[in-house]
């Protein structure tokens, strides 16, 4: 029996009364992709054993690549064969050439087919070419093969962020068959990474219908990472509504919700446990428990009542840590020591209560950057308040962010340079002619084109330059600011390659050249295209290696947020206060990086300029802290410390 229908069936009904489809969740996305493949190279092994063909339903997405990777690994390495499965994916992009680098039989040959023992002919995806006068007649096509195989064993979905499943939009019906749809905005908003730019996405595909997927024997949706945890909740708990397609598998007698601990945070069972049964209270729990009341009450922490906590599922808190009078004082105290002007620590005062350490000062910090401005964007207050302390501060951009730049901007660059060997009579025809190579490359590229090597280190150095600018601004040294260009980005798409050992070693020299007292590292983990999750996954790995060094024995680690989330009061650990002039010059830090300004490449799906988002969510911090009963600031920038050790 595999491990995931171990998990369905030790599920605890007294933590689920909310969860209206059996809901598993993993730790991490990997170890819940293995369990997925586990299943579905069971149910493939039990019906070779009953010489009957395997019948899938695959989707596409960042979200069940682990999965693919997991099924060609047991392929190579334990004999999986795929000799007598058949597969039909979900969707295809319309129109969309099949060798496209954004088309979905080009991304299931690279992480599936290319590597197993299938037979071309069992392998079945929607036809992105098909005339449009044919589509109606293909897809009823497509549905009568479903059918002639015997029907899907096994469908496989992830899940967007407007409850879609498949490309069925809000709106769908339960009993929709395969067909050509339109795509919600949003969609091709979250889409735009993969074609650079909203503008090339499609505005159609063909999709399997709701009631083609309600029709599989089973069904497993996958979901990973924070931003996927308001959809799941509403999709697990809610009641079943049209304009949240994936609500419809509340209908399914054998579907299963997988997930990772990021995309569960939602769910009551985990974000208000307190709610459905006791709970063992320690520290984080109380505070977590207590923040939330205060804001269900709209009250400060000292304001609340035995009443409040009784009335709200927390009475087992009150009897066994109560009065409530204790509980508040002692979760105000708790806040109220996170906040300090001081993040590299106040030197000859009693840190008892303070986050950081008083000594040694000054101190070496070193603050990692996935992107180039990813540092002033989350942490520019905190940054330039290390170095007017006097602290030693380094920046270490991780990534070159060379595919986040317009091809515009290459041209205007290109143009200077060769504007300028002009205007000091410098006869540099190697510098004409590239300059002439560029631009007509640039005019003839395809959407969704890989630039050429000459354009990507432009790009490149265009960001280069624009973190150099921002660091002069933050007072931060040229010879401090280390550009690490980690290999593992460099695949001028937005798809990367994986982390790899170059990629930990660069990490691990730069530490131990440095070695330094603090370490910030973006914990924003919601970046839609995955490079924070990769970028700190190599800092953790490359702190492993380290962790007995002396220096590393004195070493602590501040994760923050800030482009694309923020941490919950209840998480936050370090808390620094900006005054408005602050925030101002961390605006101006922010405003260096010109290519990502008015209208970054790539936005995802929050509308708004990144200083915007920064500046909204730490005012937003400090409005949290004030309602709860704390002193009153301008904005805030959170950190939670990471022990390593």
């Amino acid at each position: 029996m595999s491990n995931l229908t171990n998990r369905v069936k030790s599920i605890d009904r007294r933590l689920t009364y909310f969860e209206k489809i059996p809901t598993v969740i993993y730790e991490e996305s990997s170890e819940a992709s293995i369990a997925v493949a586990d299943e579905i190279a069971d149910l493939i092994r039990k019906k070779d054993s009953e010489n009957k063909p395997t019948v899938l339903g695959l989707a596409t997405g960042s979200t069940p690549v682990r999965v693919y990777d997991e099924l060609v690994r047991l392929h190579k390495e334990e004999g999986l064969s795929f000799k007598n499965v058949i597969t039909f994916n979900l969707d295809e992009y319309y129109p969309i050439e099949p060798n496209s680098l954004q088309s979905y039989v080009r991304f299931m040959n690279e992480h599936l087919f290319d590597h197993i023992d299938i037979p071309d002919e069992n392998v079945h995806i929607p036809d992105g070419t098909i005339p449009e006068d044919q589509v109606h007649d293909y897809c009823e096509m497509y549905e009568q093969k479903i059918a002639d195989a015997g029907g899907l064993d096994i469908q496989i979905l992830g899940i967007g962020r407007t409850g879609h499943i498949g490309f069925n939009e809000p709106g769908s019906r339960p009993d929709s068959i395969t067909r050509l749809i339109t795509l919600d905005k949003i969609t091709r908003k979250d889409a735009a990474s993969d074609f650079f730019g909203e503008e090339y996405v499609p505005r159609r595909a063909i999709t399997m219908g709701v009631g083609t997927i309600l029709e599989a024997d089973k069904i497993i949706l996958m979901a990973w990472g924070e931003g996927k945890a308001p959809i799941i909740q509403e999709s697990v708990e809610g009641d079943i509504n049209e304009s949240v397609p994936a609500t419809y598998l509340q209908k399914h007698d054998n579907t299963v919700i997988v997930l990772d601990e990021a995309s569960a945070e939602k769910l009551t069972r985990i974000n208000t446990p307190w709610l459905l049964t006791s709970c063992e209270w320690d520290d984080k729990l109380i505070r977590k428990a207590v923040v939330w009341l205060c804001q269900k009450m709209d009250k400060p922490v000292l304001k609340l009542t035995d009443e409040n906590y009784n009335e709200n599922g927390m009475g087992d808190l009150i009897a066994s840590k109560g009065p409530a009078y204790n509980i508040n004082i002692k979760v105000f105290n708790e806040l109220q020591h996170t906040i300090t002007g001081w993040p590299g620590g106040k030197p000859k005062e009693d840190d008892k209560y303070r986050p950081e350490r008083a000594e040694p000062f000054p101190k070496k910090a070193l603050i990692f950057s996935p992107h180039p401005d990813d540092d002033v964007i989350s942490m520019g207050g905190t940054l330039i308040r290390l170095v007017d302390h006097g602290h030693d501060v380094h920046v270490a951009y991780q990534t070159s962010g060379n595919i986040a730049v317009f091809d515009d901007d290459v041209i205007r660059f290109a143009d200077f340079v060769t504007d300028y060997a002009e205007t000091f009579k410098m006869k540099d025809k190697k510098a004409q002619s590239l300059f002439k190579e560029i631009t007509h490359y640039l005019k003839t590229k395809e959407p969704g084109q890989v630039d050429s090597p000459e354009i990507k280190e432009i790009k490149g150095l265009i960001r280069r330059g624009e973190a150099k600018a921002a660091g002069r601004y933050c007072g931060v040294p040229e010879e401090n600011l280390h550009f690490l260009d980690m290999p593992f980005y460099e695949t001028g798409r937005v798809k990367k390659k994986p982390l790899s050992d170059e990629d930990i070693q660069i990490t691990v020299d730069l530490l131990r050249k440095i070695k330094p007292h603090q370490i910030y590292a973006a914990g924003d983990l919601s970046d839609p295209h995955g490079t924070h999750r990769v970028c700190l996954k190599a800092i953790f790995l490359a702190l492993d290696k380290v962790k007995e060094e002396e220096w590393a024995k004195d070493c602590y680690v501040w994760l923050y947020r800030g482009a694309w989330q923020e941490w919950d009061v209840n998480e936050i650990e370090m808390a620094v206060p900006l005054s408005p002039l602050e925030l101002t010059r961390k605006r101006r830090a922010i405003f260096k990086h010109q290519s990502q300004k008015d209208r970054p490449l790539f936005p995802g799906s929050d509308t708004r300029e990144f200083w915007q988002r920064s500046e909204d969510r730490n005012k937003a911090t400090a409005q949290t802290y004030d309602d709860l009963g704390l002193a009153e600031y301008e904005a805030m920038e959170g950190f939670v410390r990471y022990h390593f050790r």
